[in-house]
């Protein structure tokens, strides 16, 4: 094998993750060489190559360690615990990840690390701006899964990159402990994206070739299962569009309903248009609200707690909203609303009392006090909530 540099001063690190891989994991090692003979000859670049080993059972390791690569052995299971395993084991201020099974050429991700070189935290390959190889890529993936998902990250998170999930990229090292990636699973790799979208790195694209799989089996992919973990944790990564968005129209529907319920305490059925509303809604007006309180307290959470690990940056208009969000104001709210509730609720009693006990015909106003008492311990207990998620701080915009 060519000496590609001494460890300590190794310039590229190529990781692959491997699972069995014994088909192609030595065709994958000797692309990667030429790789890191390229950026030599080019840039004057030293390379190392690491196979981050997830328990092979076919002789991987032994083909992997013979052909010159750095192998770690990963006992964690899953596409992301090998990656960051072998993250670890890295030596290089640049990282190219990417698959063994043939199906990118890594010679691909010397313009990668040109991007990086000219300024990039993060290059990701583009098949859809590259080239997709006959029988690369099943037609639900390529036409469904992969666009609907690239969109949906481009709209929650104001990103242009094209292709999302490209298996081959590469990143600085310092950009990868910016990020501190947790994942064990295929998620990782949107993991990567979103946090440096929030994060606000740079990041560039360049056009790659998709070939087969010449593994010769089945993928370790599963394209619902994984497609499934993509989005949800995309939706994890966007609090505001998870929690407050849908608790907003929840309110929204919520007030309409008795709003219109009870400013018309006289008539059975209030119509709008042809539409009726009748007692029975004030239940799902009750309910809306109830839900919306709760949902938007968890979001307001899930936001602080982004901020406070770091993989968020506080915009000023954040830190503005978050400053109005003290325990003080929380419990404030909550009391007020929980007297409010319970001065109704005995109201509509004393008027019962008042009429000797007899027929009471005050449900819309007993749901909705009773809806403000709820909502006003759900409010007391979620600034103490706030609290905790914002370090045991009283205002929840200073972070710790």
């Amino acid at each position: 094998m060519k000496d590609f540099g001494n460890i300590k001063s190794v310039s590229v690190s190529i990781v692959m993750p491997c699972l069995n891989e014994a088909a192609t994991i030595g065709p994958c090692i000797e692309m990667a060489k030429e790789a890191i003979q390229i950026l030599k000859n080019e840039y004057d670049l030293t390379g190392e190559i690491i196979v981050a080993d997830n328990g092979s059972d076919d002789g991987s390791q032994i083909i992997a360690s013979e052909a010159g690569a750095i192998v770690v052995s990963v006992s964690e299971r899953g596409y992301g615990a090998a990656l960051r395993a072998g993250f670890r084991a890295a030596n290089g201020q640049y990282l190219i990840m990417g698959d063994s099974d043939c199906s990118y050429n890594f010679v691909e991700a010397v313009p990668m690390i040109k991007k990086l070189m000219d300024g990039a935290d993060l290059c990701m390959g583009s098949r859809f701006k590259g080239e997709i190889k006959p029988g690369a890529m099943p037609w639900k993936n390529r036409y469904i899964g992969n666009p609907a998902l690239s969109t949906m990250l481009r709209l929650l998170f104001k990103t242009q990159i094209s292709d999302s999930h490209c298996g081959i990229r590469a990143i600085t090292s310092e950009g990868l402990q910016k990020l501190r990636l947790t994942s064990d699973g295929m998620e990782f790799a949107s993991e990567m994206v979103l946090k440096s979208a929030l994060l606000k790195l740079k990041i560039a694209e360049v056009p790659v070739t998709l070939s087969p799989d010449e593994r010769g089996r089945p993928p370790h992919l599963n394209p619902v299962r994984d497609g499934l973990r993509h989005l949800f944790y995309m939706l994890m990564l966007s609090p505001m569009w998870l929690f407050v968005a849908p608790s907003a129209i929840l309110a929204g529907v919520g007030l309409f309903i008795f709003s219109v319920l009870v400013a018309n305490p006289d008539s059975e059925m209030v119509r709008i248009g042809n539409f009726g509303i009748g007692d029975h809604w004030a239940v799902v007006a009750s309910s809306a609200m109830i839900i919306s309180m709760q949902t938007i307290i968890l979001g307001l959470a899930a936001l602080v707690l982004s901020y406070r690990e770091g993989y968020r940056i506080m915009t000023p208009s954040a830190k503005k909203l978050l400053s109005y969000s003290t325990l003080g104001k929380w419990l404030a709210l909550g009391t007020a609303g929980l007297f409010a509730g319970l001065t109704w609720a005995m109201f509509i009693a004393a008027g019962w009392a008042s009429s000797d006990f007899g027929a009471l015909s005050q449900i819309r106003g007993l749901i909705a006090a009773f809806s403000l008492i709820v909502v006003g311990i759900q409010a007391c207990f979620g600034g103490f909530l706030l609290s905790v998620a914002a370090g045991n701080r009283l205002c929840h915009a200073n972070l710790s």
